[in-house]
């Protein structure tokens, strides 16, 4: 009998749902644009059991891959689990055998050694296949129609990294899939290395290196030129797992670095660049202007995640923790170590930053992402994380003009995703999609913006009869993708 436990990951706004199932031809306020012809997928974590340990983290649910079909102004959904080794031992088994978020020191005899990954984080198409993944693991490959999954790759026996990262990059100049690994050589080691993956899926490229430190590696920048790595004492350790700690935790007494590797040397040509202690958070974008290499990525002057706690217990202190989308910026052609500029680029808190994913490893101009508005009221369910990304926004990087959409007094935002108006629309001219969660009726809409007039609010929405559970990251694939 299913029990799910009374506490902040299992309970309100992130219960689990668990519900794989399709519905043709979404109910549809206002009017799809007719051009639109593709896939949006995204990805959540939903435990299929109820956890071995009441005190797990939502980060620790089953990957629930959902995927809306746009065709000729209609849009068709489908959502089911990625069926990872955890998944499908567990369904064998009716329970749960894995334990711990990242903790192998709780797991169930059983399944002791096998890959613990949830591919929960990223889903995105390349190479006519959907990546599904997550960062502690190898990269899980899904049809991008039917959602079937087909396993684990290691891109034919090719890549010797044990995990792949959750934020590739695909370069719009050589179509590549840009990526990375951490804990390359096995948990709680320093090694990692930067993945580029061909048009048709084939390994390219692999270059290993060290970190400065065991830490979570969650994102990273890739420029024309360079791999950019940002590197915070998010840390993790042996001791922490053996008395059951959370995973991370964040240590304020340590500096955080900027590595910057180029795309066509090896370790050697790697160098690190040194500033204070702060937590960095998802990457808007990366690009360089010849030996000046250009980082912007939201930055909080302290530890950003409640759940995982100050090394030495300092309470957690949500203004410090708020992130503003800050400029990093270094000199490859110094020979110091030390950022040669810090920048913020925005007067508000803010996460979750997306650009014209055509524009990733160039100099841009219009960004968008989910600001944390304190000041709005909020009517839904205590305790809830994620009730703070009530407020989409648009920046001009340009001109410094920002506009923005609240959601309202019951809802939260989604991560949004830019979709271009057509392959050769200038920058930004298109369309923004995120879902829309109403914390009260328990209904999510897919709300579809024009990306350049966020605050005249959707031109339309796809009314789901049900409320998706917070997800984390998704992705638009044109139609062309899906054909190849």
């Amino acid at each position: 009998m299913a029990h799910f436990p009374d506490t902040p990951s299992f309970s309100g706004t992130l219960r689990p749902s668990r519900i794989e199932g399709d519905i043709l031809d979404l109910e549809i306020e206002g009017q799809v644009p007719d051009q639109l012809a593709g896939t949006f997928h995204r990805v959540h974590p939903d435990a299929q059991f109820a956890p071995r340990f009441e005190d797990d983290q939502f980060f620790n649910g089953d990957g629930m891959v959902s995927l809306f079909r746009f065709q000729n102004g209609r849009i068709d959904f489908r959502q089911r689990y990625a069926h990872t080794d955890k998944w499908l031992l567990e369904r064998a088994a009716g329970k749960a055998l894995f334990g711990a978020y990242r903790n192998p020191l709780t797991d169930d005899e059983a399944v002791k050694g096998r890959i613990r990954g949830t591919a929960n984080t990223n889903v995105l198409v390349h190479a006519g296949m959907l990546y599904a993944m997550k960062e502690d693991s190898p990269c899980l490959l899904m049809d991008p129609l039917t959602l079937e999954s087909f396993g684990y790759t290691d891109f034919g026996g090719k890549l010797q990294s044990q995990t792949f990262c959750a934020h590739p990059k695909i370069d719009p100049v050589t179509g590549n899939l840009c990526a990375f690994s951490y804990g390359a050589r096995g948990l709680m080691t320093t090694d990692m290395a930067y993945i580029e993956i061909s048009p048709t899926g084939e390994l390219v490229k692999e270059i290993p290196f060290h970190n400065q430190y065991y830490c979570m590696m969650h994102d990273f920048g890739v420029t024309e030129d360079y791999a950019v790595f940002t590197t915070m004492p998010l840390i993790s350790n042996w001791e922490r797992l053996e008395q059951r700690k959370p995973f991370f935790g964040f240590d304020t007494s340590m500096p955080c670095y900027m590595g910057v590797l180029p795309r066509n040397g090896d370790a050697r040509d790697l160098r690190w660049f040194r500033t204070d202690n702060c937590f960095v958070g998802h990457v808007m974008n990366a690009f360089n202007e010849g030996t000046k290499v250009h980082i912007d990525m939201p930055v909080s002057a302290n530890n950003s995640f409640p759940f995982f706690p100050d090394v030495n217990d300092a309470p957690f202190d949500p203004v410090a923790g708020r992130g503003y989308l800050t400029r990093w910026t270094v000199d490859m052609a110094r020979n110091d170590d030390r950022l040669d500029r810090i920048e913020r680029l925005v007067d508000v808190p803010d996460e979750f930053p997306r650009i014209d994913d055509r524009y990733a490893t160039q100099a841009y101009r219009h960004g968008w992402m989910l600001i944390l508005d304190t000041d709005k009221p909020y009517e839904g369910p205590g305790g809830a994380f994620y009730a703070l990304t009530n407020t989409l926004g648009h920046v001009d990087l340009a001109t410094g003009k920002r506009k923005s959409w609240w959601a309202g007094p019951q809802c939260a935002i989604q991560e949004p995703c830019f979709i271009p108006r057509s392959a050769d629309a200038p920058e930004g001219e298109g369309y923004v999609v995120a879902l829309v969660d109403n914390h009260v009726t328990n209904y999510s809409d897919l709300a579809i913006f024009d990306a350049q007039h966020v605050e005249d609010g959707p031109i339309a929405r796809a009314k789901l009869p049900m409320r998706l559970r917070q997800g984390l990251h998704g992705n638009w694939a044109d139609e062309s993708k899906l054909a190849a």
